[in-house]
């Protein structure tokens, strides 16, 4: 763990955060700074700095962290109306974290971001 990262403070209980879901692998928890009414980060609680990090050996952990995207939809009741799950990739993307993280957001409309 870094000494500097944020969320891997957060993990370790270092720093109180309001948890949502606490396995072994993946830790999740709300948003300091909500964008919607369900605004939950979901983080692996190893270290993995960003995407670019990842490895063919981290595909457990992406699976473990969309699995879990799905059951906090679930109890959030969120999982008909529809949510949105999204990463954010260096500064440009609005990484101001750099410990792997995935946006659940929903609860509201959210409006498009493109075609589909």
């Amino acid at each position: 763990m870094p000494d500097d990262c944020l969320f891997c403070a957060i993990v370790a209980g270092e720093i109180p955060s309001t948890v949502v879901l606490d396995h072994e692998t993946v830790f999740a928890f709300r948003d300091i700074a909500p964008a919607a009414p369900v605004h939950v980060l979901i983080v692996p609680k190893r270290h993995i700095a960003d995407v670019r990090d990842l490895t063919t050996e981290d595909g457990g952990v992406l699976i473990e962290m969309f699995q879990a995207a799905n059951e906090i939809a679930a109890s959030e009741g969120i999982t008909e109306s529809g949510y949105r799950l999204l990463f954010n990739v260096g500064p440009d993307a609005g990484q101001t974290v750099f410990h792997l993280h995935m946006h659940l957001v929903g609860g509201k409309p959210l409006g498009g971001v493109g075609p589909g």
